[in-house]
């Protein structure tokens, strides 16, 4: 990470000093992760790039809030974000980068901003590394439309932002430029913010994450110049899912909730990573040309492909978080007795033990990742068959895929946009890191085409999706795959009997394992369906698995639950 220059450094210094610093909460205690991860892997997992490309720096330190306010006070801990003091620059929270390359400095986010878990107990907050963070992205996303909206709408505020951004000697030239720039960068993200953000919002917790990276790519990357947008392939994004944790990612055979990834070894996690960072901000216009490819996909392509792999080789060092507080250890063993029994009688371990998975390489560990249908909210399934104009990867092909129709999936695009861009990369003679990446993954190269598996699209009337290793699950609510349902105990009721709502938020119940009933961030409660509507996204129905213990059992099974 470079050093940031004074003048950002100052700017969001005075930001910081003009929102009025409030006296800084007890420091979090950070949970045993292992012996493999300690402060310094820490701050990288803070702060690495990975390509993602929000603004340039200036803009966010001169950009207001409507009450005037700066937009990056509190450390934007209004949406849940957590400070990072020991950061590259103040008032720039955890998984909030800061990068320079030929555009100058940019702000950018990582995924430790959508996976680092804070929770809090008796007035104490701990920090869990690799957990679901607690985070509000949608209102984020909608306050940053509003305030870049006030920027190019009203002459006033573009005039304090313009002084904030080019000092007071800006030339009238200069100003035009700045202004066209601004134009230029708003009109692509509010047609996104527009068409995509859904009613009700996702809220805390949660997130549409395949449903934004598909509009992004789709609509936002593959139009003509000069803005790139296909705006009709812009759907809604109704389909949230709750954030994952990171401390297994690595070895999972296949990921993704439906399970629609392979996994497991270094070029199946750049794929999935490199999917993730063209969702998140990066900058990403392929354009036809001639080579074998027929299209140039990294020409304009700001993913940090050594940043994706030095944040895979992060993730492969954190451990599972270790229960904090203290544990019957003898009625965890009972428990532990109950959670070995079979499926049928109330046990855990046929889906969620640890299984040798499928080969992935000679050294490459995997664990066999379990993909099934138990009844839970389908939703997700209807956006992976969702079709999309192709734009300019349209006739694109890569390995022995078909070439991509005019008019094809969101995930076929998909799919070709990161494999070729994979490609391009692992064979392109430019630099000594990517002969050496090519030299190492060369082996690898025909798995490519089985990275997004498209079986998994076509799964109805079946919705499978991925049983993981339950190690540290006890810090990962809200349980199911979209979060909804607040606490390990009640996962343990049938689904008539489980809360219709609950609130959201850090505020955690050691007893029940998950979601306390009352919290004061937010302000926001969860309302969702029974299994009538299993298709709204929010449905609490499924996974009816335990649900039959006797209550003593219930209670000895949660107890060893906090263990693993």
């Amino acid at each position: 990470m470079r050093t940031p220059s004074a003048a950002l450094q100052a700017g969001l210094l005075a930001c910081a000093i003009s929102t009025g610093l409030r006296a800084a909460p007890p420091e979090p205690i950070q949970v045993d992760q292992g012996s493999h991860w300690g402060e310094h892997n820490r701050q990288e997992y803070y702060t690495y790039d990975q390509g993602a490309r929000i603004m340039p720096a200036s803009w966010i330190i001169a950009l207001k809030q409507a009450d005037g306010t700066p937009f990056t006070a509190d450390n934007l801990s209004r949406y849940g974000y957590l400070p990072n003091p020991n950061g590259p620059v103040e008032n720039l929270p955890v998984g909030f980068t800061l990068t320079n390359d030929h555009t100058g400095q940019n702000i950018g986010m990582n995924c430790s901003a959508c996976h680092t878990r804070q929770i809090e107990v008796g007035g104490q907050a701990y920090r869990i590394d690799g957990g679901p963070a607690i985070v509000d992205f949608q209102h984020l996303l909608s306050d940053l439309d509003a305030a870049m909206g006030r920027v190019v709408n009203q002459d006033e505020v573009f005039d304090a932002f313009a002084l904030n951004v080019l000092g007071s000697g800006a030339t009238q030239m200069q100003r035009l430029q700045l202004q066209q720039e601004v134009k230029d960068w708003y009109l692509p993200y509010h047609t996104l913010m527009q068409r995509a953000l859904p009613d009700p919002p996702w809220g805390p917790a949660r997130l549409d994450a395949v449903s934004m990276i598909f509009n992004r790519l789709a609509g936002l990357d593959i139009g003509p110049p000069p803005h790139f947008m296909i705006p009709d392939n812009i759907q809604p994004a109704d389909a949230p899912v709750r954030y994952p944790f990171l401390w297994n990612a690595s070895k999972q055979d296949y990921t993704q909730w439906p399970g629609f990834s392979q996994n497991g070894n270094e070029v199946f996690s750049l794929a999935r990573n490199l999917g993730e960072v063209y969702g998140v901000f990066a900058i990403f216009h392929p354009k036809k040309d001639k080579s074998l490819l027929k299209i140039n996909y990294l020409g304009d392509n700001s993913a940090n492909f050594h940043g994706l792999e030095k944040f895979e080789e992060l993730i492969r060092r954190i451990g599972p978080p270790k229960w904090p507080w203290k544990v019957d250890l003898g009625l965890a063993e009972q428990g532990k007795a109950i959670y070995n029994r079979s499926t049928a009688d109330g046990g855990c371990v046929e889906c969620h033990g640890i299984r040798k998975g499928e080969f992935r390489g000679i050294g490459d560990e995997t664990w066999a990742t379990k993909l099934v249908d138990v009844g839970t909210d389908s939703r997700e399934y209807s956006i992976l068959k969702r079709e999309v104009n192709t734009g300019v990867l349209s006739g694109a092909k890569v390995l022995i895929k078909p070439a991509l129709k005019p008019q094809d999936t969101a995930f076929n695009t998909l799919a070709t946009a990161v494999l070729g861009s994979i490609l391009q990369h692992t064979f392109k003679p430019s630099s000594q890191g990517q002969k050496a990446f090519a030299q190492l993954n060369v082996a690898h190269t025909a798995q490519l085409k089985d990275a997004y598996r498209t079986e998994a699209v076509a799964a109805e009337p079946q919705f499978p999706y991925e049983s993981r290793v339950l190690e540290g699950i006890w810090a990962a609510a809200p349980y199911l795959h979209n979060g909804s349902v607040p606490t390990l105990a009640e996962l343990l009721k049938p689904a008539s009997e489980r809360v219709a709502s609950f609130a959201v938020g850090p505020a955690y119940d050691i007893d029940a394992i998950g979601l306390a009933a009352k919290q004061d961030r937010f302000g926001y409660s969860l309302q969702t369906t029974d299994c009538s509507q299993r298709d709204s996204g929010n449905s609490r129905c499924g996974h009816e698995f335990g649900t039959q213990l006797p209550a003593a059992e219930k209670t000895a099974l949660l107890e060893y639950l906090k263990l693993l």
